[in-house]
C-alpha cells in the first residue's frame, strides 16, 4: 500500500507585463485528502504566502518572483512542485500586449547591432512575453545555433567567424515571434599607427593621385615570405616617379 503523493499538473513559468493577472495551477493525487501551500521567493528570500492554500494561485504581477507549491497528505507525507518564474516586464512598448492577447510570444527587447574586437566577449540579448513563458532559439545567417537557447547569447571569445546576421525566435504553445535581425561585426582594431596611415590615405584621396601598396609577409598556413618587402619598396619608387602619392602597408 503506497502513500506517495503524485503531482499530475505542474505549474508553468510565465512572462507578463506589470499589472497582468495570471493564475498558477498545481494538481496532485494521493490516498488521503491533500493540502496545498504556496511559497514565493524574491532576491533569495523565500516565504509562505498567507492564505495561498488552494490548487490555483491567482497573481497580479508586480515584480519578478519565483513560486513553488508544497502538497501534504494526512499521513504527514509532503512533496514540492517545480519552481516556476513569474517574470514581470516593467517597461513594455505602448500598445503591448494587444487587448486580445492570449499569451502568444510578444517581443519586448530586440538585440542591437555590435562591433566586437577579436577575442573579446560577445553578448546579445532579447526578451519576450508569453503565457507560458517562451523558449528561445538563436540563429546566425539563418543557421540554428545549437547551444544558444536563452534570452542572452553569450560568446566568451569572439572569432571573425562569429560575424554575421543574428536573430532569435521566441516560441510557446500559442505560436512564435522573431526578433529583429542585427548585423554583428567581429574584427581586429587598428593600432594608432595604422589609424594615422588611414587618415593620411583619406587626405591623399581628396587631394590627388594615390597608390595603395599592401605587402603580406606572414600567412597563417604558409611559410613567411621576404619578397613583398622589396617589392613594395621598388614599386613605391616607381610610382612616385610617375606622380603618385604612395601609401605602403605591411602585414
Amino acid at each position: 500500500f503506497s502513500t506517495a503523493i503524485v503531482i499530475t499538473e505542474q505549474p508553468v513559468s510565465v512572462s507578463v507585463p506589470v499589472g497582468y493577472s495570471v493564475t498558477l495551477r498545481c494538481r496532485a493525487e494521493g490516498h488521503t485528502s491533500l493540502q496545498y501551500q504556496w511559497f514565493c521567493q524574491h532576491q533569495s528570500v523565500c516565504h509562505q504566502i498567507p492564505g495561498a492554500t488552494k490548487q490555483d494561485l491567482p497573481i497580479t504581477a508586480q515584480q519578478t518572483q519565483l513560486y513553488i507549491c508544497r502538497i501534504n497528505d494526512l499521513n504527514k507525507n509532503a512533496i514540492f512542485s517545480n519552481w516556476v518564474k513569474v517574470e514581470v516586464h516593467q517597461c513594455v512598448a505602448r500598445g503591448l500586449p494587444p487587448q486580445l492577447w492570449r499569451g502568444e510570444p510578444v517581443i519586448v527587447l530586440n538585440p542591437t547591432e555590435q562591433r566586437v574586437e577579436v577575442g573579446k566577449p560577445l553578448q546579445l540579448q532579447c526578451a519576450a512575453m508569453g503565457v507560458p513563458a517562451p523558449s528561445y532559439q538563436w540563429y546566425r545567417n539563418g543557421n540554428l545555433l545549437e547551444h544558444q537557447k536563452k534570452k542572452k547569447l553569450w560568446i566568451t571569445h569572439a572569432k571573425v567567424s562569429d560575424s554575421g546576421t543574428y536573430l532569435c525566435c521566441a516560441s510557446n504553445s500559442h505560436g512564435e515571434h522573431w526578433t529583429n535581425a542585427v548585423d554583428i561585426h567581429i574584427g581586429e582594431t587598428l593600432s594608432p599607427a595604422e589609424c594615422s596611415q588611414l587618415c593620411h590615405l583619406v587626405f591623399l584621396l581628396a587631394t590627388g593621385k594615390i597608390a595603395l601598396l599592401v605587402g603580406n609577409n606572414r600567412y597563417q598556413h604558409h611559410p613567411n615570405l621576404m619578397a613583398p618587402v622589396t617589392d613594395v619598396f621598388e614599386l613605391s619608387l616607381l610610382l612616385e616617379q610617375l606622380g603618385f602619392q604612395v601609401v605602403s602597408l605591411l602585414d
